[in-house]
């Protein structure tokens, strides 16, 4: 067993000492994570999502995770909440303007700090409906888009070929475009 599948089991047991340790060890990975999403914004600013992820994560009781691919999907799904939460509260101050299609090429916060909240917005309610669908697929689009993983990354937490998550990549795009059109 790794030292981080075996901290995690401590630390869902509510042993502070390896909460925080599970914390330092990840922080790394977690702040990779942060500044894909970032590209080129302020340090603080990754740093702050880091945080917010850990912190959401660990109150929350989330921390129940298996191993470390766990842990990453889980931290997927924490990043897209976050930033789902910022763009609506930026898109609450102002309405209205014509929602256009989010390119998957992109990640989450570049898309909302380059003030493409409704984009961002139509891909979550899209988003919600594919993991109603087919949540691994689902899953996998909040990895690349949320979190920023390659899908060479994807391929070793979730112990899958590369070769079928980029069939699942293109099927997910396919959905996701086709639902946001519609919309």
């Amino acid at each position: 067993m790794s030292e981080i599948t075996e901290l995690m089991g401590r630390a869902r047991a509510g042993e502070q000492a390896a909460s925080e340790r599970l914390f330092v060890l990840l922080y790394d990975d977690l702040r990779r994570l942060a500044a894909g999403q970032l590209r080129g914004e302020q340090m603080m600013r990754t740093t702050s999502l880091v945080h917010e992820t850990y912190l959401k994560i660990a109150r929350h009781g989330a921390l129940d995770v298996n191993d470390r691919g766990h842990f990453f999907a889980v931290a997927a799904r924490v990043m897209r909440q976050i930033v789902i939460d910022h763009v609506r509260s930026r898109a609450a101050l102002r309405r209205g303007g014509a929602v256009q299609i989010a390119s998957l090429d992109t990640n989450a916060l570049q898309a909302a700090a380059e003030d493409r909240g409704e984009e961002v917005l139509a891909l979550d309610a899209a988003l919600a409906r594919l993991d109603a669908l087919d949540a691994p697929l689902a899953a996998l689009v909040e990895m690349r888009f949320y979190a920023g993983l390659e899908l060479s990354e994807i391929a070793d937490v979730l112990d899958r070929s590369e070769r079928s998550l980029k069939r699942d990549w293109r099927r997910a795009r396919a959905f996701l475009q086709r639902e946001m059109t519609v919309a």
